[in-house]
């Protein structure tokens, strides 16, 4: 998605050092300073990852295609199928086009259930049921 561009973690320009003096900039950006693109992790058929290098040489799976979660139930954990996504709270486009965030309400096959992670940064859907 092109609306959603890379991250810049740095110290901001704008604001000053304390005695009202505009700060001056000493050196350029780093590649390490800058975050990864939005991975809209979608509802699939199949659950599909791919593998991003970040820092450090690490390695770390974004999950593109999600098909089951990991649900949390009074019994514990249990793997169950996504039938939809219901709302969510970052987009209402999001639902319509079965993006799924953290906080986004999804319907399994054992009823409702919150995203408790976040999906495109760990790999994997995990959810809480609802009521």
């Amino acid at each position: 998605m092109a609306q959603f561009g890379i991250q810049i973690h740095s110290k901001s320009k704008t604001k000053n050092s304390g005695n009202g003096k505009a700060k001056n900039k000493n050196r350029d950006k780093k590649r390490s300073e800058s975050g990864g693109y939005f991975v809209a992790t979608k509802l699939g058929a199949e659950s599909s990852r791919k593998a991003v290098r970040i820092r450090g040489g690490s390695q770390k799976s974004k999950l593109m295609y999600a098909g089951s979660a990991n649900l949390l139930t009074k019994d514990g954990y249990k793997n169950v199928k996504i039938t939809g996504v219901a709302e969510s709270k970052d987009n209402r486009n999001f639902a319509r086009l079965n993006i799924i965030t953290k906080g986004t309400i999804i319907e399994t096959e054992m009823g409702k259930a919150v995203v408790t992670n976040s999906p495109g940064k760990e790999g994997s859907v995990n959810a809480k049921l609802l009521g």
